[in-house]
């Protein structure tokens, strides 16, 4: 999907209004000097590097993935680099210890995966200002060692590197060699982009700054030029702790690793002070309609609106109108709503935390189970004499059916897809009924 293009007003302006400028604790931003001016008198090529240890990028990449493509809207040209030549190394910042290294069948599935979901962002068919997608393994690979020390280590003290946050976090517990030199990878990288793409501009997480100011260094140095670098927060929640980090683990784009409904769910239960600033970060809704559903917040938090519009907007991008659509209606069925539109996948998805019995499918051919039997064997009731009461009494509904005969068969045929059926006593008190086999 792209955007209309944004063609008023200044990027670094609409960067600050949504905090996307990282502040120092002495207030500085750290954005290289001249860079505000250059982007206000001319078009510009900017890079933002993506880790490929995975075959789908989640949402820590999704403030990156949102900022190449805000610099899009307004005019400049997006690059996307996924780095399957510095993925065979590992970037030693932010780690405590060096990661696994992929073989390069690995990289190669993962950057494919990648790419398809960078395509959801970006443009790479626009007229004036394409995005484009590169592996830095083109280039670095065809490097020898000989040549690397020459035209890049000569630039670089060892007191400049040891300087850097990224290694000095490393010191204590040891850094090998190889992640040692991963800057200055990432600095050779900045300059083949200069280059090859007249790229001016690296971006990245504050974390990066070390890494990023080494390649403004020695594109001063090896070609005698200007370039820049401007990092964004590392978002972190209210209460501190690093964003997207969830006890199942990580919160993926790919649908097949996090489902619409469980990637919608997670923006959803954002918290009430995170709601209104995660809609600057992650969305492409202006200042006003933002501030709209702040004073919505301030006045009445129990609607929700600021993680109900979240939720539905970068769901929309994410995953398109489909998987919004989707993601609603398996959101609506946890408060009564019908399951008929849904798979048996997905209602596993919706109710993966609530108590599920499996039962050989032999129980459901012939006569089937009488709904009584099925209502005490899933627990939804003490007894089959308490289930027979709620039955007859309209309290128990079967996949969203209300059903007054405690005698009434459950067959195959009543199961979504053959698999799964929902039983439900009262509001909000479900029981999953699998059938294996």
């Amino acid at each position: 999907m792209q955007a209309p293009v944004q063609t008023t007003g200044s990027i670094i302006d609409e960067f600050r209004w949504r905090g996307l400028i990282h502040v120092t604790e002495g207030g500085e931003e750290l954005l290289t000097p001249g860079l505000e001016e250059l982007l206000a008198r001319e078009k510009v090529t900017a890079y933002i590097g993506f880790d490929p240890s995975a075959d789908s990028l989640h949402i820590g990449n999704l403030l990156g993935i949102m900022t190449l493509m805000r610099m899009q809207r307004y005019g400049h040209r997006p690059i996307a680099i996924a780095g399957g030549g510095t993925g065979l190394i590992g970037d030693p910042g932010g780690k405590s210890q060096e990661r696994p290294l992929l073989t390069r069948e690995e990289l190669q599935e993962n950057l494919r995966g990648i790419g398809a979901q960078l395509e959801r962002f970006l443009d790479f068919g626009a007229r004036d200002n394409p995005a484009l997608l590169v592996n830095n393994a083109d280039w670095l690979e065809r490097m020898s060692a000989i040549d690397f020390m020459r035209d890049v280590g000569k630039h670089f003290s060892i007191n400049y590197m040891l300087a850097k946050e990224s290694v000095q976090s490393r010191m204590e517990d040891g850094i090998s060699y190889t992640e040692f030199s991963y800057m200055l990878l990432q600095a050779y990288d900045f300059m083949t982009l200069y280059d090859r793409y007249g790229c001016a501009l690296q971006m990245g997480g504050s974390d990066q700054w070390g890494n990023i100011t080494a390649g403004v260094d020695l594109i001063r140095r090896a070609r005698g030029a200007h370039a820049h670098a401007l990092v964004t927060p590392l978002v972190t929640t209210a209460s501190g702790a690093k964003f997207g980090k969830t006890e199942a683990g990580a919160v993926w784009l790919d649908a097949g690793k996090t489902s619409p409904f469980q990637f919608y769910q997670f923006w959803l239960n954002s918290a009430d002070a995170d709601a209104v600033q995660m809609l600057r970060y992650y969305t492409l809704l202006t200042s006003d309609e933002i501030d709209e559903i702040g004073e919505s917040v301030a006045s009445s938090p129990e609607r929700r609106e600021a993680q109900r519009r979240l939720a539905a907007e970068v769901t929309r991008m994410t995953h398109g109108e489909s998987g919004l659509r989707n993601a609603l209606a398996a959101t609506d069925v946890l408060f009564g709503g019908d399951v008929s539109g849904l798979s048996a996948d997905e209602l596993l998805d919706v109710f993966q935390d609530v108590p599920s019995t499996y039962l050989p499918r032999e129980r459901f051919e012939g006569e089937g189970v009488r709904l009584q039997d099925l209502v005490a064997l899933s627990e939804l009731a003490s007894s089959r004499g308490e289930a027979r009461r709620l039955i007859e009494g309209g309290g128990v509904t079967l996949n969203s059916q209300r059903v007054s005969d405690p005698r009434r068969a459950v067959r195959l045929e009543n199961a979504v897809d053959g698999r799964v059926i929902v039983l439900r006593r009262g509001a909000r008190q479900y029981r999953l009924v699998g059938i294996q086999g």
